[in-house]
């Protein structure tokens, strides 16, 4: 794929060495630093994926059975939005840990004429407050006592969006579509070797008599890896949404098995009514679409989601710093071809703090909380960028604080680091060009470790989220200030997921569909795969496969065996705390080439991308 920018800009971001990827291995996981969020839970399996390219149509999901289900669809003659139907129930079955119809997401759509935003987050119940996850002392409990049970559940919302986007922009019927999943449930699928690992390190799923029954074995073991796993639950769930609809899940025996679920927890009982599951309704919101250097306008999801607006901060801030050359050479006595050199990493490592210092600060739903002045872009603006980017020094400023976007300081109180995880990511374009990038999570791996039966009585079902726990645990700080990001009622919580779209400035023509999972760090991986995939001139499978990095305005983190001694002792000679770790990202992306598209899918993940 040949795209042009400035050549000064050519100059900067040339492409010097190959990946390094091929024989890695996963690598253990380092002590973290004190002030370090902790990262997804998640295994890194890595498989080497050599990039698939097609001519019409193609289809990119974190599991090889999601995907097939979406090319069929395609073949069938489906859109883009059919094709993610498809997928997302395929998920629930073969990916229960990271996303589901107990779950939400974000959906980004392109029509072939306008992009559009369609917000399927969970939200709190009627009866949440900002107190739920205060204990007796009114300090917060601790976080995976937070998770585990009712409490934590918040309204799903992926099945309302996908309804919706398919009423706007489906071609087939919506039965069909669930197809793929019910026959997969009920013939049953082979048991994964990331989804058996994840059951053997996981602990509190065990203590859900449904979920216990359906994942592992009598004396507690997770079924084996290849073991051909039956979901009756689940087939006779989605056989009622096929024919009725997302009223199938949020009213009737469905529903009321979910509220029982969560009310009735012994130890943390939640808040969920079935009003609230019967009132929830997905939103369109206005898709935030940035120009990025001389080429390219890069579109993606509004608060609640706080990726497009950290990407774009990044990346705004690396624009205007003094150029550095070739950010992936190895010409260095210690350098590693294909991993970013020391000067890069710190020059993108300040602008992910500057960012991460913001959207702590301001971001949350925009139902509840004003935009800074000036609207959101005011995060983007040229001269705040400018003046964020002077704040970058020789040495690392360690922590970064909040700007003032607009000029005034905001009187929200920062939100202190909590984990966020989970997710699973899909990208989708369809033979007339129609494209899909959607981001759906559960949250944490395996939810709030509550499974439904659906009021069938059948083994298996569906996990609920804990979607609730990506709200402040503490609502406010020491100082009495409220954060932004505080449990209310039908408030949505504060997103990392950034499904994004990419598109030539000067023609307007899609370029690229990308996204992956990760909590916090979805906005590197996601920035990640755009510089690879655009400046740097990487196909999306060579993007995909770049070392991972980032801060979360603290450490800087890499991803562990992947960066010479010499980039890290580099970076700690200008004032980084370093920490190298396991960075499990599940990247998918599709992009245009001159004979149609090239689909990547990351290496650390078992996904594969499908197409004609």
């Amino acid at each position: 794929m040949t795209l042009q920018w400035p050549l000064v800009r050519r100059a900067a971001w040339r492409l010097v060495a190959a990946l390094a990827l091929a024989g890695c291995t996963s690598q253990p996981t380092a002590p973290s630093a004190p002030d370090l969020p902790p990262l997804p839970g998640d295994v890194a399996l890595v498989t080497h994926k050599p990039g698939w390219a097609f001519s019409r149509f193609g289809v990119a999901a974190a599991n090889p059975l999601a995907t097939a289900a979406g090319l069929q669809i395609l073949q069938a003659g489906g859109s883009a939005v059919d094709a993610a139907v498809a997928v997302q129930m395929v998920l629930t079955l073969v990916e229960p840990q990271s996303s589901g119809i107990g779950g939400g997401a974000f959906l980004l759509h392109w029509d072939g004429q306008a992009v559009q935003a369609w917000d399927g987050r969970e939200t709190a119940p009627a009866a949440a407050d900002e107190r739920l996850f205060l204990g007796a002392d009114g300090k917060p409990v601790p976080f995976q006592q937070a998770v585990v049970g009712g409490r934590s559940v918040g309204v799903p919302g992926a099945v309302r969006l996908l309804e919706a986007a398919h009423r706007a922009h489906g071609r087939l019927p919506w039965s069909q579509l669930l197809q793929p999943a019910i026959g997969l449930a009920e013939r049953g699928f082979a048991v994964s070797a990331r989804l058996h690992q994840q059951l053997a390190e996981e602990q509190a799923l065990r203590s859900d008599p449904q979920a216990r029954a359906y994942f592992y074995r009598a004396d507690g073991s997770p079924h084996p890896v290849g073991t051909l796993l039956r979901n009756p639950a689940l087939a006779a769930v989605l056989r009622r949404i096929a024919a009725e609809g997302s009223a199938a899940l949020h009213t009737g025996p469905v529903a009321d098995d979910i509220v029982r679920r969560v009310r009735g927890h012994v130890g943390a009982p939640g808040r969920l009514a079935a009003a609230d599951l019967a009132g929830y309704a997905a939103k369109q919101r206005e898709p935030l679409c940035t120009d990025w250097l001389a080429s390219y306008r890069v579109c993606g999801m509004p608060p609640p989601s706080s990726g497009h607006l950290a990407i774009m901060q990044i990346l705004g801030i690396l624009e205007r710093l003094p150029l550095l050359p070739d950010p992936l050479r190895g010409d260095q006595p210690g350098m590693r071809a294909g991993a970013p050199s020391a000067d890069w990493l710190h020059a993108y490592t300040e602008a992910a703090r500057l960012a991460f210092a913001d959207r702590a600060q301001y971001v949350a739903d925009p139902d509840f909380v004003d935009a800074p002045p000036g609207g959101w872009g005011s995060l983007l603006d040229d001269a705040y960028l400018q003046q964020r980017a002077g704040l970058v020094g020789e040495r690392s400023l360690g922590r970064a604080t909040p700007g003032t976007p607009g000029g005034t300081r905001s009187a929200w109180a920062p939100m202190a680091d909590q984990p966020e995880h989970g997710t699973s990511h899909i990208s989708i374009v369809d033979a007339q060009g129609r494209a899909v990038a959607m981001t759906t999570t559960i949250e944490a791996v395996f939810g709030s470790r509550l499974m439904s039966d659906g009021g069938t009585g059948l083994a298996g079902g569906f996990l609920l989220n804990n979607q609730l726990t990506d709200f402040a645990l503490a609502p406010t700080d020491a100082q009495g200030r409220p954060v932004a990001n505080r449990v209310q009622p039908g408030k949505r919580p504060r997103s990392s997921m950034s499904p994004t779209l990419v598109f030539d400035r000067r023609t307007g023509q899609l370029l690229m569909s990308l996204g992956s999972p990760g909590g916090p760090a979805i906005i590197h991986f996601t920035a990640k795969t755009l510089l690879g995939s655009l400046p740097w001139g990487l196909n999306a499978q060579q993007a995909i496969d770049l070392p991972n990095f980032g801060s979360f305005n603290g450490p800087t983190v890499l991803e562990a065996g992947r960066f010479a001694p010499a980039t890290v002792a580099a970076l700690k000679a200008r004032g980084h705390t370093v920490v190298e770790t396991d960075l499990p990202s599940g990247l998918q992306a599709l992009q245009r080439t001159p004979t149609g598209w090239f689909g990547g899918a990351d290496p650390r993940r078992e996904g594969v991308v499908m197409g004609e």
